[in-house]
C-alpha cells in the first residue's frame, strides 16, 4: 500500500510527480480528499495512476475490470483515458468509500462508463463468467485483499482475453516480501503469489517498481 512510489525519496517523488504526471483537477481534489481519510495509502501512486493510462491506450483498452476500488482514483484514471464508449466494471464491498468514489466520478463526468458492484469480488467475478462475459475485458486491476490474490488472477485469466492484461498492485509490499521476519498472511501470500507467476507459461508476466509494486501479467 503506498500513495508513491516506495524507497523513492520525497523530492524526487515530487519532480516525478510534477513532470511526469498530467492530472485533471478532479483528479487532484480526489487525491487530497483521500489523504483525510483512514486508510488513505491504499490510494495508488499518482505516477502509477498514469501508467495506467498509458496501458489503456496503448491496448486500445474498451473494457477495464477493477478488483478492489476504494475511493476511485485508479477507475477515475483509467474512464478518463478511455473512449467514450468504454465501460469500467468495480468490485468493492465498501459503500463508504466508493460513495465518495461516486461523486468525484460524478465531478469529471465518467460516472455513466463505470458500474460499481458492492459484493465480494468472487462472487461478482463468478457471476461476470455466468453471464458470458469471458474474454471480454482488455484490462484487469487487482488491489483487494492479497489472501485472494490467486483466486482473483484465476478469475481474470478467464475474463480477460488474449492479448490482454492483468495488472496486480502491492506485489513488493513495502519491501517485506523480501524479509523472511514476515511471515503475517498477506505477506507470505504476496510471496506465494509472486513465485506462481512467475512459472506461469500462460502469461508473460514484470514486476515494475513503481507505487508499492506492480505486477503485468500479459496473457498470451
Amino acid at each position: 500500500m503506498s500513495s508513491k512510489t516506495i524507497f523513492m525519496p520525497d523530492d524526487v517523488h515530487a519532480y516525478l510527480v510534477g513532470h511526469a504526471v498530467r492530472e485533471t483537477a478532479v483528479q487532484r481534489r480526489l487525491r487530497a480528499a483521500t489523504r483525510r481519510i483512514p486508510g488513505a495509502g491504499m490510494q495508488i501512486a499518482p505516477e502509477q495512476g498514469a501508467l495506467m493510462q498509458i496501458l489503456v491506450r496503448l491496448l486500445g483498452a474498451k473494457r477495464y475490470l477493477e478488483i478492489g476500488t476504494f475511493t476511485g482514483y485508479s477507475a477515475l484514471c483509467v474512464a478518463l483515458a478511455m473512449p467514450p464508449g468504454g465501460r469500467l466494471t468495480c468490485c468493492d464491498v465498501s459503500e463508504e468509500w466508493t460513495s465518495m468514489a461516486r461523486r468525484y466520478w460524478r465531478k469529471a463526468g465518467v460516472a455513466s462508463k463505470i458500474r460499481l458492484r458492492l459484493a465480494p469480488a468472487l462472487e461478482t467475478l463468478d457471476a461476470l463468467l455466468g453471464e458470458r462475459h469471458a474474454g471480454r475485458y482488455d484490462l484487469a486491476f487487482i488491489d483487494a485483499d492479497k489472501e485472494n490474490y490467486l483466486n482473483y488472477f484465476e478469475r481474470c485469466m478467464q475474463l480477460v482475453r488474449r492479448g490482454g492484461l492483468i495488472a496486480i498492485d502491492n506485489t513488493l509490499w513495502s519491501g517485506r516480501v523480501v524479509d523472511r521476519r514476515r511471515q503475517d498472511v498477506d505477506t507470505r501470500a504476496i510471496r506465494a503469489f509472486n513465485l506462481r507467476l512467475r512459472r506461469d507459461p500462460r502469461i508473460h508476466v514484470a514486476l515494475v517498481p513503481i507505487g508499492d509494486g506492480l505486477t503485468l501479467a500479459y496473457k498470451r
